[in-house]
């Protein structure tokens, strides 16, 4: 489903997929400590309906946030639909692009703890007014959007992922740290891939071959199940990226096979050798070693060097008699156990 459909996606803007909790509360549970005392903006969010504002919202004081910033854009295809936040509420606002700003979650209802209660009648208070309308369309490139980001410390959403190329690229230009959902192809943007280069970008703690499952669009014909009234798809090329501290990235990889030119052939066009997965790296391999991208989910710095990517020195694609081999990264070991 994933590939030929969020290919469809991309072409037709339906691209909203909206997180689970629990796929939320599994992965930000890693970087708890990243979050005291922080603005944490989710951009691509309705609060009514974001289980990514339901998350800081009920973690508000746990995690010691400073504010929780969530904006909505104008004409949201699941909008009131998505796992709705206050079910009950009639007075939300309806495909209006609005903001919502909170710098505490009181105990409003007197039960002598936060939870969901508190967190509505924070928003249906007039005498917190956290909720106001935006008066541009809530796009996350719009400037009022961009003023709120200017704002914010650590972004953390499911932004769309036909526009991720021009997501991460705003994040980049105002330094933000961030915590979102891409698609697994973003690792074969030459953007991105710049990114992993330069250390200012990785994957998260998810395992990044289990897919998640996201609400998606009414009119979308192709989903795995109904729950809740509403259509659940799993997007198998879907994972975190972050630039924030990944204690898995500091792992070394521990290699076991010895090179031998029988086992590892050449590439045509480049001085280095080609494996299949980064289980057959050698240990004992100086050179350049070209790799599938998926090894981006094991990468680690200190550990490895990421020379370039795809390209021989025709500035064609890498070839091993005349095949190309799938979307390759050539790196190099910088520990190689040469006796």
């Amino acid at each position: 489903m994933a590939r030929k459909d969020l290919g469809q996606a991309k072409e037709a803007r339906k691209d909203e997929f909206y997180t689970q909790l629990s796929d939320i509360e599994k992965e930000l549970v890693h970087y708890r400590e990243y979050f005291r005392d922080k603005v944490v903006f989710c951009n691509c969010d309705d609060p009514y309906e974001s289980n990514f504002f339901k998350y800081f919202a009920l973690n508000f004081n746990a995690l010691g946030l400073k504010k929780l910033i969530a904006t909505c854009y104008d004409g949201s295809p699941i909008a009131q639909q998505e796992l709705p936040l206050f079910p009950e509420a009639e007075t939300e606002p309806k495909r209006k692009a609005y903001k919502v700003e909170i710098s505490e979650v009181p105990d409003l209802d007197g039960n002598g703890t936060t939870d969901l209660t508190d967190v509505q009648l924070l928003l249906q208070s007039s005498h917190h007014n956290v909720k106001s309308e935006l008066t541009q369309n809530g796009s996350f490139d719009s400037p009022e959007c961009i003023e709120l980001l200017k704002q914010a410390d650590i972004v953390v959403t499911n932004p769309p992922f036909s526009l991720f190329r021009e997501y991460l690229a705003l994040l980049e230009k105002y330094e933000k740290q961030f915590i979102i959902i891409g698609n697994t192809n973003a690792l074969t943007y030459k953007e991105t891939f710049r990114m992993f280069q330069q250390d200012k970008i990785r994957t998260g703690y998810t395992n990044f071959n289990v897919g998640m499952f996201f609400q998606v669009p009414d009119n979308w014909e192709k989903y795995h199940h109904i729950e809740n009234g509403k259509k659940i798809a799993r997007v198998s090329t879907s994972c975190w990226f972050t630039n924030l501290p990944v204690s898995r990235h500091n792992e070394e990889l521990i290699l076991i096979k010895k090179y031998s030119p029988e086992d590892y052939p050449k590439y045509d066009n480049y001085d280095g050798i080609n494996v299949n997965t980064y289980t057959d790296i050698p240990y004992d391999y100086p050179g350049a070693i070209g790799v599938p991208v998926t090894f981006l989910d094991k990468y680690n710095p200190e550990q490895f060097e990421i020379i370039k990517f795809r390209k021989g020195d025709d500035d064609k694609d890498l070839t091993v008699n005349g095949k190309s081999p799938y979307f390759r990264i050539l790196i190099r070991n910088k520990k190689p156990q040469i006796s």
